[in-house]
């Protein structure tokens, strides 16, 4: 199957920034676009939660209530899906969008995804799903596990979205973001867009030269490029190059070693995504 733009979708106020984000991949890179629903049907409830010292002929009538009760649960949570895949649909194909699928999965979204990887060229998911708390600073841990597992390229979304005209790399000379600049360079996904690279580091000769070779790779594709080189903590210098130079989407290589790849491992990284209310593309 052609790999695609998979869009992630559920019932929480991020859906519609996943919905617009995932149209604008679509056109940028020409490319299907599939909304995927999943539907969790853990159950509810254990058995001998409810159950407790009924006699037998009450307790099995319980059980049996409660089992029609899952299933009449079950029934609904689809139906709802099958809802908001339409929205979806019906939204994206407004923005423009022709080549359009709705998939609906029952399981876990991490399982399903891991199932469905293959297929995918960018994954597009909100920062919470619906049933993570709603304060502004949580992150929803399907996006950890997802971003751990998932060997795609995934974009993250808040609540709105604006195509960028503006992006910045997180850059630090190591193969993963070499590979991420080499990445904006060529992706028709970012045709027409500056581009900003920041090293967080001491302005060495070594950094300085890995610098130019990220900006001049940009340019010789056509991009207009700027980048400084920052000292500081990774993430507040980050922050501040993003409010000084109005950046509208974020590029971070995902694992490693390095003080910036080291973001999506400890608590430096959590507290990024947790805080920015920008786009963040994680590459792997």
């Amino acid at each position: 199957m052609t790999e695609q733009v998979m869009a992630a979708i559920d019932g929480s106020p991020f859906s519609e920034g996943v919905c617009d984000s995932a149209a604008w991949a679509s056109q940028a890179l020409d490319a299907p676009l599939t909304f995927l629903h999943v539907v969790d049907n853990h159950p509810q409830t254990a058995e001998a939660d409810l159950s407790g010292n009924l006699g037998l002929g009450a307790r099995e009538h319980l059980l049996e209530e409660l089992a029609s009760l899952d299933e009449r649960r079950a029934k609904v949570a689809q139906e709802h899906g099958r809802l908001m895949l339409k929205a979806a649909k019906d939204r994206a194909s407004a923005s423009g969008v022709d080549d359009l699928h709705c998939r609906q999965r029952n399981g876990t979204l991490v399982e399903t995804l891991l199932e469905l990887e293959d297929e995918i060229r960018l994954l597009v998911i909100g920062k919470r799903g619906e049933s993570a708390q709603q304060a502004s600073e949580h992150l929803g841990s399907n996006l950890e596990r997802v971003v751990r597992g998932l060997h795609r390229p995934i974009l993250m979304v808040p609540e709105s979205f604006t195509p960028p005209t503006r992006v910045m790399i997180a850059f630090d000379g190591s193969k993963t973001t070499r590979k991420g600049v080499e990445l904006l360079a060529r992706s028709p996904l970012f045709k027409g867009i500056a581009c900003h690279v920041v090293m967080v580091g001491a302005d060495t000769g070594d950094n300085r030269t890995q610098l130019e070779w990220a900006l001049d790779s940009l340019k010789g594709a056509g991009h207009e490029a700027q980048g400084e080189i920052r000292a500081g903590e990774v993430e507040e210098t980050l922050r501040a190059y993003q409010k000084d130079h109005a950046i509208e989407m974020v590029v971070m290589g995902a694992y490693g070693h390095s003080r910036i790849r080291h973001l999506l491992v400890g608590s430096t990284t959590t507290s990024v995504l947790r805080r920015t209310s920008l786009p963040v593309l994680l590459l792997r």
